[in-house]
């Protein structure tokens, strides 16, 4: 006699209630919308792979000026022309020029520091010799510890400058950049001029119709050389030598080269929240 079949205490799993296994994350990965996601950030990571390789090539002087150059007197023609900003390297290279003053155009400019004292500066404008065209170079011409004395010398120039006895003249001194324009302190007369500006000297300047103008001035190094005995020559040094290393771009390149390995982990992070959040709904959805 057969014994009856046994019967199980675990009911049977009902027909489409199969056991789902979440994905893994490298499945995840490889679904279209994330390739095409890390596809976007390597185009990102790209960009800023340039920017990090343009930022170290301007890091990287592969051709420094030599040692001393800035002590070489040269031609001004031969070193900026009219209306050209100074490049770096050239900031304080000397350079020899003749011209003539032109009248009425000598201007103080205060706050000037010779030596850690301050005082004033005697400029003028020098029209260029032999220049295709009009062209002119405002010349810091001298130092004087007082207004008065900067006030004194510049209407000897101006008198010089009148009569013809400083034409021409043969300079020598070294080239800087435009300070550009400032106001005037506190208190201070509104036509005073606290730093070195031909931009700003050229809008007191006659005789400037069709007029090009050097934008760098020039220091020169004699001030008796202008004609003028009274005024003290002004301290500039020569420039330190530039570093063959900018460590501020080389700096620059290496943030470019950290933004392109975020955008990498942007797109890792963003999966992983994904894949997470899917398995924590299908864990959720097998525990009710």
């Amino acid at each position: 006699m057969s014994s009856p079949p046994a019967v199980s205490d675990t009911p049977p799993t009902p027909p489409g209630d199969a056991q789902v296994f979440p994905p893994t994350l490298r499945e995840v990965m490889l679904r279209p919308q994330w390739l095409l996601m890390l596809g976007l950030c390597l185009v990102v990571a790209g960009v800023f792979a340039w920017l990090g390789q343009w930022q170290l090539d301007r890091a990287i002087d592969s051709d420094p000026p030599p040692p001393g150059q800035t002590e070489q007197v040269r031609p001004l023609a031969d070193v900026v022309e009219p209306g050209q900003y100074l490049a770096e390297p050239l900031v304080g290279q000397r350079v020899e020029t003749v011209g003539a003053w032109i009248p009425g155009d000598f201007v103080v400019v205060s706050s000037r520091f010779n030596d850690g004292e301050e005082g004033y500066w005697v400029t003028g404008q020098l029209r260029i010799a032999d220049a295709a065209q009009p062209t002119s170079l405002a010349v810091a011409i001298g130092w004087a510890a007082s207004r008065d004395d900067a006030d004194a010398a510049a209407a000897e120039l101006q008198r010089a400058a009148e009569t013809g006895a400083s034409d021409p003249v043969t300079l020598t001194g070294r080239l800087i950049s435009d300070e550009g324009p400032g106001l005037p302190p506190r208190g201070a007369a509104a036509t005073e001029m606290p730093r070195m500006s031909p931009a700003a000297l050229l809008s007191v300047w006659h005789d400037t119709e069709g007029l090009d103008v050097y934008r760098p001035y020039l220091a020169a190094v004699d001030p008796s050389a202008a004609g003028e005995t009274h005024l003290v020559a002004i301290s500039s040094p020569a420039p330190a030598e530039l570093a063959p290393v900018n460590w501020l771009n080389v700096f620059y390149a290496i943030e470019w080269a950290v933004f392109a390995g975020f955008a990498f982990y942007l797109w890792y992070r963003l999966a992983r929240d994904a894949w997470e959040k899917e398995v924590e709904a299908l864990e959720d959805a097998a525990a009710s």
